[in-house]
């Protein structure tokens, strides 16, 4: 790693407020929720365009130790005010079994221009991800690393799948949720820049032409942040459990690490073409960890977590310097055991072998993430 890329990460992660007596959602939470939230931390958490949801972030820390310890205090402080309002928070791309079409709209200036220039597409963003911020103070740097970084994003997006049902369905996918997403305009896998000077002269060409107001506009798995100078990582569901999140987080940095290590040695990661990738990012949504992605290097599919150990020995010298050899590892316990969308999967399918209705079957499922929301905190 370069010694003057100090790669500073923040995390921010949605979340669904749950109705303890339906296990729904809860569309109409009361306004003394969020201002006992503001009054406890501040500009750190803010609503999301529904109500039912509810946007952490952390502050700028200098390693996975801060973020721990930041992200673990910001959900359980969520989770303690949600609990004392009568709820419960869950963190899952999707709800079971809640129907988008029943959620209100949180009412603010921003969120009623998205609802108005986005309609429909917008209106069914009953939807939570995870993204994570590493500092790239160099404009050129940044550019160049998410050309290169773009190849991985559908191994991170297969270690956080949690939204494999949607309206009390199962999708057949691990991540639904991106099925919803990619009903926005301006989504998936970013364009391919020459330079900072290259992607400017897009957003330029997009705002001069009245389509967006500003880069924030974009909503690419992968992005230079419009108010950080940050490389934006958005591709992944939000985790169920805290630790698969800082995992992904500390594997997400390291993969930067290591490019810019290259970058020194006069090596980088070869560009491929977006469709290669995208194809990738789809089996990954498909199927998460229990699945194949093309290697495309060799042109051939491999099991995920084949994939993961090659992963890990490329960035293994840079996660022993950044100090996060325990978070990047336990990527390998999710390949293993499955993530969140698995584990939903197999509650409700153990639920319905034993004569549960769906329903209930479904509610289990809900009290599975409650549960595992709070795990570590």
């Amino acid at each position: 790693m370069a010694k003057n890329a100090p790669l500073t990460m923040g995390i921010e992660e949605e979340y669904l407020l749950v109705d303890p007596r339906t296990r729904d959602l809860a569309n109409d939470p009361p306004p003394e929720f969020m201002e006992d939230c503001r009054k406890e931390l501040g500009e750190r958490v803010c609503p999301e365009f529904l109500r039912s949801q509810v946007e952490i972030g952390t502050p700028v820390c200098q390693n996975i130790q801060e973020a721990r310890t930041h992200l673990t205090d910001l959900r359980r402080v969520v989770r303690d005010m949600a609990n004392k309002h009568g709820l419960m928070l869950m963190a899952a791309s999707t709800h079971p079994f809640a129907l988008w079409s029943k959620q209100s709209p949180t009412q603010a200036d921003r969120y009623e221009t998205l609802a108005r220039d986005m309609q429909g597409a917008i209106r069914r963003m009953l939807i939570c991800g995870m993204h994570v911020h590493i500092g790239i103070e160099d404009p050129d740097l940044r550019v160049d690393l998410m050309n290169q970084v773009a190849y991985f994003m559908p191994h991170l997006l297969a270690l956080s799948t949690s939204s494999p049902f949607w309206g009390a369905q199962q999708m057949g996918m691990r991540s639904y949720r991106l099925a919803v997403f990619d009903g926005m305009p301006r989504t998936g896998i970013p364009e391919q820049f020459t330079g900072w000077s290259d992607y400017e002269r897009l957003i330029n060409r997009m705002v001069k032409t009245g389509a967006v107001e500003d880069a924030s506009k974009l909503w690419w798995d992968l992005r230079p942040s419009s108010k950080f100078p940050t490389l934006e990582m958005r591709v992944t569901d939000i985790c169920t459990r805290v630790e698969d999140a800082l995992a992904i987080a500390a594997l997400y940095q390291c993969l930067l690490s290591m490019l810019i290590r290259l970058r020194r040695n006069n090596q980088r990661w070869r560009n491929y073409p977006r469709l290669l990738v995208e194809e990738n990012r789809w089996l990954a949504q498909r199927h998460g960890v229990k699945g194949r992605l093309i290697d495309l290097g060799k042109e051939q599919m491999g099991p995920f977590p084949e994939l993961l150990e090659e992963i890990l020995d490329l960035v293994q010298e840079d996660a022993e310097e950044l100090g996060c050899v325990d978070e990047v590892n336990h990527t390998r316990k999710i390949a293993r055991e499955g993530t969140s969308a698995d584990r939903q999967l197999k509650t409700y399918q153990d639920a319905i072998e034993k004569g549960v209705t769906p329903e209930l079957a479904l509610r289990g499922v809900v009290d599975l993430m409650v549960t595992e929301t709070s795990m570590g905190l």
